[in-house]
């Protein structure tokens, strides 16, 4: 990997990142319907631009205390495989170009979230971020149920 382009955000206390390309498009919080029979870490659906899309409360899905809502507060629409799906962050930080020596192997455990979502370690000055492999947020027996849900929106 010569180099990457991500979008940083944060969730909680800590600083994460995804490749650009897996990302549509950044928005402020809309209004989520919440739909019977979701698992607890999705939020609901909501309208984005005239597409129904589901969106994951990822203090939820990383094992987080939840907490109010915030003007900063996010939806990051990404696309996990072929579907769009957003994520709510706690705030966006930034775009940053990472080279290959600043990016490292992840460990098998970071806190409370497993390794399997995580993809590297990117080490900048004064901080870390962790890259996230967003097509392992969700498993595929989620995506199935997700997908069966989608179909009755």
């Amino acid at each position: 990997m010569a180099e990457i382009k991500v979008v940083s955000f944060n969730v909680g206390e800590e600083e994460y990142a995804i490749d650009i390309m897996k990302i549509d498009s950044v928005s402020e919080m809309l209004k989520v319907m919440k739909l019977p029979g979701m698992p607890t870490f999705i939020m609901g659906v909501t309208n984005l631009r005239g597409e129904v899309i589901p969106v994951i409360n990822t203090r939820s899905k990383f094992g987080l205390e939840k907490k109010d809502r915030h003007e900063k507060d996010r939806i990051v629409v990404v696309y996990i495989g072929d579907k769009k799906v957003g994520i709510v962050v706690d705030e966006v930080r930034e775009v940053l170009t990472l080279h290959h020596e600043q990016v490292e192997e992840p460990p098998t455990t970071v806190g409370t979230m497993s390794a399997k979502y995580i993809s590297a370690i990117a080490k900048l000055e004064n901080r870390m971020l962790i890259i996230l492999d967003i097509d392992k947020i969700l498993t595929t027996e989620e995506i199935t149920k997700l997908d069966k849900i989608m179909e009755q929106v």
